[in-house]
């Protein structure tokens, strides 16, 4: 016999309905077929980036909870919907994203059953927080994720503030920099970056001098 009530089959759909609209929302990055990308499609290859990283860190790893936080990292934006990195730098804005985003994961969770909802809410804290070695991973690999993404990208949906990103430390390398397998993924991809710029006849280095003014 199931364990799951009538009741509580409603509400975990509830809970289901409302991630669903991670397939629906559309993020600021574009796909290399040329169409705008969801979250759902970035949290899907940032689980993925997990598994695959994850032999390759300085320090072992809680693999499921790394998963979870990668799965759950944007989950309140089904409710209060991406907010592009651009419009969070100032300390004022990132505060108001953060309160949002937690008044949404505080609606959500209280959907599950009470430990349930708190493990979830305990594990988006954490990576909110950045201050655990599993954290500072998944966030690094969110930041990666975003940046291949985008060099993926057809050039023409690139900005000129996105092509100054490839020579600013602050939007990757920063994050990275705590272990050196990421950093090194991050250097690669920016590197791609960097060449895909070229290939296209674009001048790299005025872009590099625009980017460290």
């Amino acid at each position: 016999m199931s364990s799951l009530k009538p009741d509580r089959l409603i509400q975990l759909i509830q809970f289901l309905n409302i991630a669903e609209k991670l397939k629906c929302e559309l993020r600021h990055s574009w796909l290399s077929s040329g169409r705008r990308e969801s979250v759902a499609e970035h949290t899907w290859r940032l689980s993925l980036m997990v598994i695959l990283l994850e032999p390759h860190l300085s320090q072992p790893i809680n693999l499921e909870k790394c998963l979870k936080m990668a799965i759950l990292h944007d989950l309140a934006e089904a409710e209060v919907g991406d907010i592009p990195v651009f419009e969070t730098q100032t300390v004022e804005a990132k505060q108001e994203k953060y309160e949002r985003e937690r008044e949404a994961m505080v609606k959500l969770c209280a959907l599950l059953q009470k430990d349930m909802g708190e493990d979830m809410f305990t594990i988006w804290e954490e990576y909110e927080e950045k201050q655990t070695f599993e954290a500072k991973f998944i966030n690094a690999l969110d930041k990666i994720e975003v940046h291949l993404q985008h060099v993926e990208a057809p050039l023409s949906t690139w900005t000129g503030p996105e092509r100054d990103m490839l020579f600013q430390e602050k939007w990757l390398r920063a994050h990275c920099r705590f272990d050196p397998s990421l950093l090194a993924f991050a250097e690669e991809v920016l590197n791609q970056g960097v060449q895909k710029l070229e290939e296209a006849g674009e001048d790299v280095s005025l872009i590099a001098e625009r980017a460290a003014s």
